[in-house]
């Protein structure tokens, strides 16, 4: 999935080299903290974050049923 997510951002943002995402665990929900330029953060996130909450719905729908939730933070 991070691989996935990593893709997915860089095909956003207007500086790719920029975009890094560390991933871990907390309370059962795997968590992607994504770091980026400070001009990209914007491109990530969205309007009203539609952006954001679209890219957690395909990473939810490419899970499939393994039940596994991913939590998606953006660092500035």
């Amino acid at each position: 999935m991070k691989d996935t997510l990593i893709y997915i951002l860089k095909g956003i943002v207007k500086d790719p080299e920029n975009v890094s995402v560390k991933e871990y665990s907390e309370n059962n929900n795997k968590v992607f903290e994504i770091k980026a330029s400070e001009d990209d953060v914007g491109q990530i996130i969205g309007k009203d974050g539609r952006t954001i909450k679209s890219i957690n719905i395909l990473l939810n729908a490419l899970a499939g049923s393994s039940r596994e939730s991913f939590i998606l933070k953006v660092i500035r």
